[in-house]
């Protein structure tokens, strides 16, 4: 097979994903949970906002105690979700459209219901006994080492059949996968290929960090730094430096493994790189065109929203990454919502359509999270509605992952906002009901309508979608950028970050054109710049390169 993925031909640099949460997509059977069919309903929808390829978050079949990342069988769908022939024409649908149809693959682990841990943990001679990564007590009855797991707790989980100790690096019901087993490799691979063969385009490595583990199983130093980048600061997993239960180096030599599978069917994959040092891990696995397409860490998924922040991780990834390929997300299932996080007290759409505008001038392939193009709040789920474990066993000082993921609000005056016919997962808040789809599809002015155009006008725009990147130093206020590419005019921008006026002097800005159809609102007269709170401008001078 031709393989469109190669170096002569990234058409996945210029792309823009966008992620769907199934479970709060579209319900079209009245159970209260999105489903496969509301997603193939919505694709036309998907498509209007000019994105390229759609990431899935897991719809395979599961216990859901981790709502679908732990995954009791890799090759089918859950039928909370729909069936294999609802996944076809799901892909049939989105092809037709020219949408590519990323899956999200949980390799690491495992749920505890699936039958390879149900075999392993049955005895210590089973085909699978290890499979999974198993440890004999300390003397003291003790687990092995220090590990600790993400979701709270030790990392190790005492199981009577065995009389062993097994490790888990999230929930107790995730058990982790031993890779250092070659055959728990090839089964991966030979579940990725069956989603390949149906003709699925690439695919999203959750925790792609985790697969491997150190062998002698030695203890976690303390942190020189505590981590609140991937955890809170009330997890006590960001106190400890993560240098032996993940980002081992035999995870080189596996993604290689998954990056000539896909070559075969000219595939993309995108790898989620949570780690003390998420760029190093993102250079490691992204350079030399062998393993991972692309990686995205957590680093624009922090609370601080400052010009010299997001300036610092573009800048310090092109540093060490020389030829591998980010996608800088703002906002995913596992986040704050942004048009909330990044606010300034008042949550506003001009904020959201000003980090939309500065997500897609950044070098990288802009990664989307559904809600946000509607400029959709943090809700605020209250304790006896909460369904992550996560947020129940941090709450209240972390309320966890439901409040990024309530339903899509289709349609404001209709029950649940036309998600359901049935009682909703999770409720729809009553603040997200005028920012509904239907609203905002008729309003011009409207987030959905400004991704709309911003995402066709960057189109237009080959130094954005393909041009290195240089910051300028101006106020701490503002982010100022430009973008070279051979042959054409280099394109200018600076954000104000800000919910306040700003006006400043940019000698770079000199002779410069403004460029209209992106939608901010902002001027430059001579080298003044002046820019409303939340303001942007585009313009084009003369070739720097």
């Amino acid at each position: 097979m031709t393989n469109p993925s190669d170096a002569q031909n990234p058409w996945w640099k210029e792309a823009i994903i966008y992620q769907v949460y199934p479970r709060s997509y579209l319900d079209t059977n009245g159970d209260g949970v999105g489903d496969l069919p509301g997603i193939t309903a919505k694709l036309d929808y998907i498509a209007s906002l000019g994105v390229d390829i759609v990431w899935l978050s897991p719809f395979f079949k599961s216990p859901q105690k981790d709502f679908g990342y732990d995954i009791s069988d890799y090759c089918d769908v859950d039928p909370l979700f729909g069936t294999l022939a609802d996944f076809d024409a799901l892909i049939a649908k989105a092809h037709s459209l020219g949408l590519k149809i990323m899956i999200d693959q949980v390799m690491s682990h495992t749920a505890d219901a699936h039958p390879w841990f149900v075999e392993s943990r049955s005895s210590r001679d089973n085909p699978k006994s290890d499979w999974y990564v198993w440890s004999e007590p300390l003397a003291d009855g003790n687990p092995p080492n220090n590990w600790l797991s993400v979701f709270g707790g030790s990392a190790w989980q005492w199981d009577t059949r065995r009389k062993q100790y097994y490790m888990h690096n999230f929930l107790v019901s995730q058990p982790q996968l031993n890779f250092h087993n070659p055959e728990v490799q090839q089964a991966h691979l030979d579940a990725l290929r069956f989603w390949l063969e149906r003709g699925v385009d690439g695919v999203r490595m959750d925790a792609c960090v985790f697969h491997f583990h150190d062998q002698q199983l030695r203890s976690n130093p303390p942190a020189l730094v505590r981590d609140t980048s991937t955890v809170t600061d009330v997890n006590p997993y960001g106190m400890q430096a993560h240098i032996y239960d993940k980002t081992q180096p035999e995870n080189i030599a596996f993604l290689q493994k998954v990056r000539a599978l896909l070559n075969e069917y000219g595939a993309v994959s995108i790898g989620e790189v949570s780690s003390d040092d998420a760029l190093a891990q993102m250079a490691e696995y992204t350079e030399g065109g062998d393993k991972l397409h692309m990686a995205y860490s957590f680093n624009l998924l922090t609370p601080e929203f400052s010009s010299a922040h997001i300036r610092k991780q573009v800048e310090e990834f092109n540093a060490r990454v020389k030829d591998g390929w980010a996608s800088w997300s703002v906002g995913n299932h596992d986040a704050i919502r942004v048009a909330t996080r990044w606010a300034n007290g008042e949550v506003t759409p001009a904020l959201s359509k000003l980090v939309l505008a500065m997500q897609l001038s950044l070098k990288g392939t802009p990664c989307l999270y559904q809600g946000d193009e509607l400029a959709l709040p943090e809700a605020d789920v209250p304790y006896e509605l909460l369904q992550d474990p996560y947020g129940i066993t941090f709450w209240p000082e972390f309320k966890g992952r439901d409040g990024c993921r309530t339903p899509m609000p289709w349609k404001a005056e209709a029950p649940h906002a036309g998600f359901t016919t049935g009682k909703p997962w999770l409720p729809v808040p009553a603040e997200h009901l005028p920012l509904a789809e239907d609203l905002q599809d008729k309003d011009p002015q409207s987030m959905l309508n400004f991704q709309r155009r911003i995402i066709h006008w960057r189109r237009t725009m080959p130094q954005i979608t393909r041009g290195e990147i240089v910051f300028f130093d101006v106020p701490e206020q503002a982010l100022a950028l430009r973008r070279d590419l051979p042959g054409y005019p280099s394109v200018l921008a600076v954000f104000n970050v800000t919910d306040q006026p700003l006006s400043f002097e940019w000698p770079e800005a000199a002779g410069a054109t403004k460029l209209e159809g992106h939608g901010l609102a902002g001027d430059v007269l001579g080298t003044t710049v002046t820019l409303p709170p939340y303001g942007g401008w585009f313009g084009s001078v003369a070739a720097k390169v």
